[in-house]
């Protein structure tokens, strides 16, 4: 089920402020949340998951820089909504095969 664009916070699956799962880059130094690029609908966004088993099944799915390394780690829904947010990316929530659940653009 993929739903059309929502406010943040208004989430079908995401109710309140719970701890999502996503893929983070170089963690420990120099860290960043790993984000991907839909060049057909031409947006930013960062691969969101509601169990750490989804995020890290699903991680053979999403471009990378293989000369990096990844781990995943939680977050409060709220906090990565912020900072997506302030650095231009919508949130997608997928499954453990990389589909798409909902699509959240701030």
């Amino acid at each position: 089920m993929v739903t059309s664009r929502k406010e943040w916070g208004m989430s079908e699956l995401i109710q309140g402020n719970p701890w999502v799962w996503v893929v983070v880059q170089n963690p420990g130094r120099n860290e960043q949340f790993l984000g991907q690029y839909d060049r057909e609908k031409d947006i930013s966004y960062i691969p969101t998951f509601l169990e750490k088993e989804e995020a890290s099944q699903c991680l053979k799915y999403l471009k990378r820089d293989e000369t990096q390394t990844y781990e995943v780690q939680a977050i409060q829904y709220e906090q990565l909504a912020r900072g997506a947010a302030e650095h231009g990316f919508a949130l997608f929530i997928l499954n453990r095969a990389g589909e798409v659940l909902e699509k959240l653009e701030p």
